[in-house]
């Protein structure tokens, strides 16, 4: 961690989005960073009030260079919440400030049919691609199993989690585009190489702490606990 470093954990319904009951019911973090020295931010899961993120950045003395996406799902990247609500995200983002998108491959066409945005705003990415922001290497890991294309992202000892891993929990397994047995891998396996001392922030405040250290996270989280996968399947496939 350097003070170089700009990073702000953003929650919908307090510090963005006041008064809008969806944003408040939904409890979505959004993430902002970047390089103090360059100005250069990113923002991640921009959704209900982007041009307030937008706002947020620039009174912070940076500057919105891009925009990051964990899933396709509507109360990360807008669109239409199962009817329910129509929501805010990248779409007017763009109208706000031009900037690339940036999705893994597998979430391309989930990402352009849910939100309207055309494919030529998201910068598609395979696992492991590793992006700069300033000076900073920002990891991209590619989570499935929430949705085809979920991706965590890993920067200065942080990984924004989505709604692939919570403090206590991980993302549901039966919505359209997910499975079950590819979250397994993705806790057991593709996040096995995250050191315990970098800090989890996921995409939703789901406990009473908005962070912790993944070595916390993996002594208490039950997702965590299963000791094979036919024991996680019977616990969380549903």
């Amino acid at each position: 961690m350097t003070d170089r470093f700009y990073f702000r954990q953003l929650l919908s319904g307090l510090d963005f989005s006041v008064g809008d009951p969806v944003a408040e019911q939904m409890v979505n973090f959004a993430y902002a960073f970047g390089d103090r020295e360059t100005g250069d931010a990113v923002l991640v899961d921009p959704a209900y009030a982007p041009h307030e993120l937008v706002d947020i950045v620039e009174g912070d003395g940076m500057r919105v260079t891009g925009a990051l996406a964990t899933h396709y799902h509507a109360d990360h990247v807008g669109g239409s919440l199962g009817g329910r609500a129509q929501i805010n995200g990248i779409v007017e983002l763009l109208e706000t400030t031009d900037v690339p998108i940036h999705v893994q491959s597998d979430e391309v066409e989930w990402v352009a049919r849910g939100t309207g945005v055309g494919t030529d705003a998201l910068v598609a990415h395979v696992a492991g691609d590793v992006m700069k922001v300033g000076v900073f290497d920002v990891t991209l890991v590619h989570t499935p199993g929430h949705t085809p294309g979920s991706q965590c992202i890993l920067v200065n000892g942080r990984l924004i989690s989505g709604d692939t891993l919570f403090l206590d929990g991980c993302g549901r397994t039966d919505l359209p585009g997910s499975d079950p047995e590819e979250m397994y891998r993705t806790l057991t396996q593709r996040l096995s190489a995250i050191s315990d001392e970098t800090v989890l922030f996921p995409g939703h405040l789901y406990s009473a702490d908005p962070s912790a250290a993944m070595g916390d996270v993996r002594l208490h989280n039950r997702a965590l606990v299963p000791a094979s996968a036919d024991q996680w399947l019977a616990m969380f496939a549903r």
